[in-house]
């Protein structure tokens, strides 16, 4: 059997992995033709992430000239704890305030785990000037060294 297999997270082990990690960097294509890598949060939307980014940022005028993006989501410090994931797809943008707060109000949920008092207004306000950014997969791969069982 190859290594590569042995070692690929199996689909229910990658969409735990993914609703668990708390950061996942986007690459997208910049105007020179180099990658741009940035951490984000995100939410998960079925096999789509969905994250929200400023309308005017750098991220937003690169996917908007080229669609494909790659994202990483990895923990781990030694060889044998690392386990990730690489999502490569097609980025959409959707400029929708109301799908914006949506997604904006999921990762606030998700990273802080509750809402300070007042909060809905400001992500109102904060979801006027983003975007909603959707990555539909077209290629995944992943890794759980874990699974090695200390052979290498």
């Amino acid at each position: 059997m190859k290594r590569r297999n042995l070692i690929e997270m199996t689909e229910d082990e990658r969409r735990v992995f993914l609703a668990d990690a708390r950061t996942i960097t986007l690459s997208t294509i910049d105007p020179r033709g180099y990658p741009h890598s940035v951490a984000m949060w995100y939410v998960m939307d079925g096999d789509c992430t969905l994250m929200t980014t400023y309308a005017k940022s750098q991220k937003t005028r690169n996917i908007e000239r080229n669609s494909k993006v790659g994202l990483m989501a990895e923990t781990g410090t030694t060889y044998d704890t690392l386990k990730g994931v690489l999502i490569r797809g097609r980025a959409e943008l959707i400029r929708e305030e109301e799908k914006c707060l949506e997604v904006l109000k999921r990762v606030h949920a998700k990273m802080l785990g509750s809402f300070p008092e007042g909060i809905d207004e400001a992500l109102r306000a904060q979801a006027r000037k983003r975007v909603v950014v959707r990555v539909v997969p077209e290629r995944i791969s992943s890794w759980d060294h874990s699974k090695l069982g200390g052979v290498y």
